[in-house]
């Protein structure tokens, strides 16, 4: 494994008891140039992981808590008259930072949700016809609670196609959370994290990752368990390009982070239901990503 992947895991393994399976998945969305969704229900430590993330790499974090009052600007940023200089002033919004956590959005209404989708995607905000680039990295964590659907504004198709992975943290076993109890007690925790690996070394990751080598038969398989969920009478609404795109640089990413340069069958099985099932509509109430471990059970690797 990569030295500066090794600094990163052990140094989240600090603060973040029992989660390695998803701090892997996380680092799989940072490091593919992706952003994440945390489906889960309150307290299982989703902040802690953005913050701990954002400290150890160094970056500027900033957290969201959506709201259906919370307004475009409140997020993107706004100008501001300045009695001073007689001059509009840019005041910069929460986008503006390294590690961004948007908690709780879809409690947040349609039209602010939107004001995400530019950032995601195009790395920058656009306000008064102005664009400004956020800094670089950025890195989005979403949360939303799965179980509690009163106030909420379900994320739209458009919304969910822009994260790379969904996934949940879940609640930990008796000794992980014996643990966190004992780490409480002796005031282990985010305040005495340090970090590890810098912002120039999560770009030089990155540029790592796109070089892992994915074989022809291998994109082919992905693109066959893509084309399926389209034709699937299960599906009504299947897997979007973008979603191939993501798929592909997921692979990447764990490859990468399992010491290879060269991703294999079992990196796509292992990531396709985080990376394809929330971009998926399935029909009559059927599971999502029920659905893609039988596709992923039926499609062949060999298939051409």
């Amino acid at each position: 494994m990569n030295h500066s992947i090794t600094k990163l895991t052990d140094n989240l393994a600090q603060t973040l008891v029992g989660k390695a399976d998803a701090v892997r998945l996380v680092l799989v969305a940072l490091l593919s140039g992706g952003h994440a969704l945390l489906e889960d229900v309150p307290g299982v430590g989703k902040t802690l992981l953005a913050k701990s993330l954002a400290r150890s790499i160094n970056g500027k974090f900033q957290r969201i808590q959506c709201t259906p009052d919370l307004l475009p600007t409140d997020i993107t940023g706004t100008n501001i008259w300045n009695p001073s200089s007689r001059e509009f002033e840019f005041m910069a919004g929460p986008v503006f930072s390294n590690v961004l956590l948007a908690d709780e959005i879809n409690r947040a209404t349609p039209r602010t949700q939107s004001a995400l989708l530019e950032v995601m995607e195009e790395q920058q905000v656009t306000v008064d016809g102005v664009s400004r680039k956020v800094p670089q990295p950025f890195f989005a964590i979403a949360t939303q609670n799965p179980i509690e659907y009163q106030g909420t504004f379900p994320l739209p198709e458009a919304q969910m196609d822009r994260f790379a992975l969904s996934l949940t943290l879940g609640y930990p076993t008796e000794t992980e959370e014996l643990q966190m109890l004992q780490r409480q007690q002796g005031h282990q925790g985010l305040d005495t994290l340090q970090p590890c690996i810098s912002l120039e070394e999560v770009f030089e990751l990155q540029e790592q990752v796109g070089q892992v080598q994915v074989a022809t038969e291998l994109q082919q398989y992905i693109l066959n368990l893509v084309r399926a969920s389209r034709t699937d009478n299960e599906i009504t609404l299947g897997v979007s390009p973008r979603g191939t795109i993501a798929l592909q640089r997921a692979a990447q990413a764990f490859a990468f982070l399992e010491g290879r340069n060269y991703a294999i069958p079992d990196d796509i099985k292992h990531l396709a239901p985080h990376v394809l099932a929330h971009r998926m509509i399935p029909a009559g109430g059927r599971q999502a990503k029920a659905i893609v471990e039988r596709l992923l059970r039926e499609v062949p690797v060999g298939n051409s």
